[in-house]
């Protein structure tokens, strides 16, 4: 699996605004807490606010905070409304390839890759990483 840099820094946002206290959090303190180009951030939040994770604030003590409880926000959700959908095969989804054969069984290990990569990306939600990193 490649995660691009779009859902690494959509991620690490999301991670800060997890763990942030209540309120709102300005793009330039997330920029900064996780060395995240500031322009890049302006984009990737307003696709996070275009996917209902995130809400913002003009003005003053304006800025982004989480629309959801981080309990209820998968790692899976964010790269699906980043990307779509989680493993494809040159842009095609495991279940609509139809190889020929010696290769007929590369449908099956696509398949698997799949469902083991949902069933880490599905079952990890925002609370899990920001309570992991607490750990340390």
């Amino acid at each position: 699996m490649r995660v691009s840099a779009k859902v690494d820094y959509a991620l690490r946002a999301m991670a800060e605004l997890a763990a942030a206290p209540p309120g709102f959090v300005t793009a330039e303190q997330l920029s900064a807490a996780q060395q995240i180009p500031p322009k890049f951030l302006e984009n990737i939040l307003l696709q996070l606010r275009h996917a209902g994770f995130v809400t913002s604030q003009r003005g003053a003590e304006g800025g982004h905070r989480l629309a959801r409880p981080p309990a209820e926000i998968t790692i899976a959700d964010v790269i699906r409304a980043l990307e779509g959908p989680i493993a494809s095969v040159r842009g095609v989804r495991p279940d609509a390839l139809d190889y020929g054969g010696a290769a007929r069984g590369l449908r099956e290990v696509w398949l698997e890759l799949r469902a083991s990569m949902r069933g880490v990306l599905e079952q990890t939600t925002l609370a899990d990483v920001v309570a992991a990193s607490r750990d340390d």
